[in-house]
């Protein structure tokens, strides 16, 4: 069976050598930097740049509920010190103080960002208007409008009066509020507002009799209307200023064996909701008076993130900014692949040749249609699928519902500790099996992030079965944006390969060693790493009888230790090793002179690059894999992945001018190095090349059909 303990913190490939390595961290940091360019860049329209303020935000948002708050347990940690060291190259408490120093700066790069936006949305008569900003007919429209849809979803909270300061959410904004009477500095009281965002949206459009479009904010139609809010105490004078707070997201699971693993999760979810905070973000306005009391009653220390900031906080909603930019460029429209733009059905086309998806490029409907398929498909007798990440409004799901009710069997490995999705899971998890979907929960302490499916049909005496390996997940929203890859196939092996991973995951103990007899797809944690090395080891193998070999590798992040000082060897020995690598790059410090060869970039663009394809030259036989595995312990380690060669010879193809388009990219991409300055790739002369436009072109090349190149910018 495969043993992986609950807590494997610390259980990861031993670090020799102190400080040899960039600190994941601190790299991710670096790939956050990159999103704020994107922010600061001219050429990317403004809605777009107001945009990647936000995932800018909501980024380091989720940086500081998982990674800040593991850091700050491991910190706390007294009698693991050799533990800790085998895991990390630095003390957990340099790591913090690393971050909170580059977090103060980036912090200061994005107001001045902020500023200059806010420059731009004048320019075209666009202005967030404050409480104090108003004309006299928008003062009497905040007036209605907060009685009419504010007031009822509001409850102040008076939190001198309170033993224990109210539970705070940990994705809203509060407004904090100093009230006094004028004829008394000393009586001062205060409270708390929490700013009903999530029913009512961020920001509100103003009436306005010019050529201008006007926005206020939801919390300053609160501000407004504050003197009325509290009337009741007679107070006359307010100030108030905007915080949120950032909470641990870690759920812990109790050993209780008397409750089931279901239990366990809804009750773990319960407690995140009471994680301590990690950081506090505040109005570096805000009165003194204020801070100093939430920051004791937030029980916040010297370990703590707490960060002053402007007016405004929790940019995340900038991502959904009103649109009110005018006639803006169209995105580039998703279309049909050729292999299935004028096939009557999915299915008949992928049980002759296998097929490649390019999201968002190609449209996601193929999968949808494939599951509605075999729906309805009398033949079709079963369908297993993995789920991580469904889309709020699931077609996937639906599609699934309806394959069982149509008398198929129906299994789904559906991802309960798929962070932040996890309630999300339990919901689905009771309208599947209320459907009679067979549900499977995995393991307790190993996450099913493979994104596999097995269709099967039985057609006179004759069994098929057909189905997909995706680098992403099975989500129709996130697919619009995130680029992934998909193969379609009836591939005997990797269907073979695929029933094997269910049979595993079926009965864990009873098949335990199923997952080691899978012979095509590899496999984490049995089989992935140890190919990995054994690939490289053949290309070190070549270069050094003096023949060509080369590695390219896309993944999200590069953070394993042991293999990053692999393919730095290989470098250091002649093989050619090119790198894209959109997040983590815990590169070496100090490379040498042989390894500065490596070509290494990172692409931050409008979609979000999020496929795995691992080549290798292999002798002038390339190999080529898609993967849902970055090369992280967690990965290799710790979770059920899976990588899937490409045997087709056109798809082969086709994978690896995809990934020479990215390596050419002199646009929107970065060079990755020890510095982490995130210099752009100069273009020295060159024709400018930005990848996903020159994608986007070379796969419309191949439908076939006389279709002008689209320039975004």
């Amino acid at each position: 069976m495969v043993s992986i303990t609950l807590h494997h913190l610390f259980t990861t490939n031993p670090v020799m050598h102190k400080n040899l390595h960039i600190q994941r961290d601190i790299s991710w940091l670096s790939f956050n930097a990159r999103v704020l360019q994107e922010a600061n860049d001219p050429t990317v329209p403004l809605k777009e740049r107001i945009r990647f303020l936000g995932i800018f935000s909501n980024n380091l948002d989720e940086f500081f509920r998982v990674r800040f708050a593991t850091l700050k347990r491991m910190a706390e940690v007294n009698g693991s010190r050799k533990k800790l060291r085998a895991y990390m190259e630095e003390s957990p408490n340099q790591v913090l103080n690393e971050i909170t120093f580059v977090v103060l700066k980036q912090q200061s790069e994005f107001n001045r960002i902020w500023d200059l936006l806010q420059l731009e949305l004048k320019k075209n008569k666009i202005f967030l208007k404050n409480e104090k900003q108003l004309s006299r007919e928008q003062k009497t429209f905040v007036t209605d409008f907060f009685e009419n849809e504010v007031r009822s979803n509001i409850i102040p909270l008076m939190i001198e009066s309170l033993p224990e300061l109210p539970y705070l959410r940990d994705k809203s904004i509060y407004l904090g509020v100093v009230m006094q009477k004028k004829n008394s500095a000393y009586k001062q009281k205060y409270a708390l507002i929490e700013i009903p965002s999530k029913s009512l949206g961020r920001f509100v459009e103003l009436p306005t009799n010019k050529n201008e479009t006007h926005i206020i904010l939801l919390e300053d139609i609160i501000r407004f209307n504050l003197p009325y809010i509290f009337s009741y105490f007679g107070y006359d004078n307010f100030e108030s200023h905007i915080f949120k707070v950032t909470k641990d997201a870690e759920i812990d699971l109790d050993s209780d064996v008397s409750t089931s693993f279901v239990e366990k999760m809804q009750k773990g979810i319960k407690g995140r909701r009471k994680g301590k905070p990690v950081r506090f973000v505040y109005d570096k306005e805000m009165n003194g008076g204020l801070l100093n009391y939430l920051t004791k009653r937030l029980h916040l220390d010297n370990k703590s993130s707490i960060i002053p900031g402007g007016r405004i906080h929790n940019f995340r909603h900038f991502m959904d900014f009103p649109n009110v930019f005018g006639a803006s460029k169209k995105k580039l429209p998703a279309v049909v692949h050729p292999a299935l733009k004028k096939a009557i059905r999915v299915t008949d086309v992928i049980n002759k040749k296998d097929v490649l998806l390019h999201f968002p490029y190609h449209s996601f409907n193929a999968i949808i249609d494939l599951l509605r398929e075999a729906a309805i498909d009398p033949d079709v007798s079963s369908i297993r699928i993995t789920a991580y990440r469904l889309a709020s409004e699931s077609k996937i799901i639906n599609a699934l519902i309806n394959a069982a009710r149509n008398g198929k069997k129906v299994e789904v490995m559906l991802e309960l500790k798929a962070r932040f999705d996890e309630e999300a899971n339990l919901e689905w998890k009771s309208i599947l099996e209320e459907e009679g979907v067979r549900v499977l929960l995995g393991i307790r302490n190993i996450k099913v992030h493979a994104k596999i499916c097995v269709i099967k049909k039985r057609t006179g005496n004759k069994t098929i079965q057909y189905g997909f390996v995706s680098t992403g997940n099975l989500n129709e929203k996130t697919a619009n944006f995130y680029g992934d890859h998909c193969l379609l196939t009836s591939n005997r092996n990797i269907m073979a390969d695929i029933n094997k991973i269910f049979f595993y995951l079926e009965n864990p103990v009873l098949h335990s060693n199923t997952l080691q007899d899978c012979k095509t797809l590899l496999v984490s944690p049995i089989s992935m790493r140890k190919k990995i090395n054994e690939l490289i080891d053949k290309e070190i193998k070549e270069a050094k009888k003096g023949n060509k070999a080369s590695i390219t590798l896309k993944l999200n992040s590069l953070s394993d230790i042991s293999l990053i000082d692999k393919i730095s060897s290989a470098s250091a020995q002649g093989v050619e090793v090119n790198l894209i690598i959109r997040g983590i790059y815990s590169t070496k410090k100090q490379l040498k002179k042989n390894e500065k060869k490596m070509i290494a970039i990172s692409i931050v663009d409008e979609f979000l690059e999020h496929a795995r394809v691992l080549s290798f030259h292999n002798k002038g036989e390339a190999l080529v894999y898609i993967s849902s595995a970055d090369f992280m312990v967690r990965n290799l380690d710790h979770r059920i992945e899976v990588a899937c060669p490409i045997f087709d010879l056109g798809l082969k193809k086709e994978l690896l001018d995809i990934l020479n388009i990215q390596l050419q990219d002199n646009v929107k991409a970065r060079i990755l190095d020890t510095e982490l300055n995130n210099r752009y790739v100069p273009s020295l002369g060159k024709r400018k090349s930005r990848s996903q436009i020159e994608t986007y072109n070379y796969l419309i090349k191949k439908q076939a059909i006389p279709i002008r190149e689209i320039s975004r910018h």
